[in-house]
């Protein structure tokens, strides 16, 4: 079992919830977050003020998955995250770290079948 952390430009989230559910994972937890890497943030101007923006929001996808699911989520959330072809900075990243258990409440289930 896998833990897939995504984080992605909140434009393109029900385009990633699509893709994903094209490849049959349709469980996953949304949070809307705030932070910056290449792109350093950015300069406004707000009633004829320049400031600095420099925490961007974006949002994180958590999705636990079990092992036969992990390259086709990854290729999913690649697919349609991506700003074009290429790709652009400030597109995301995806971080997948082991799983070692999942419970389901409601039953007691136990790992990948909690899932």
């Amino acid at each position: 079992m896998k833990m897939i952390e995504a984080i992605i430009q909140p434009s393109k989230l029900e385009a990633v919830k699509e893709a994903l559910n094209e490849v049959e994972v349709v469980r996953l937890t949304i949070s809307d977050v705030q932070g910056f890497g290449r792109q350093k943030g950015h300069t406004e101007i707000y009633r004829g003020h320049e400031y600095t923006v420099n925490l961007l929001r974006k949002v994180k996808l958590q999705i636990a998955v079990n092992d036969e699911f992990v390259e086709p989520t990854v290729q999913a959330i690649i697919k349609a995250g991506r700003t074009g072809e290429e790709g652009k900075v400030g597109d995301g990243k995806i971080f997948i770290m082991p799983l070692e258990d999942c419970i389901r409440i409601r039953t007691g289930e136990r790992g990948s079948e909690a899932i």
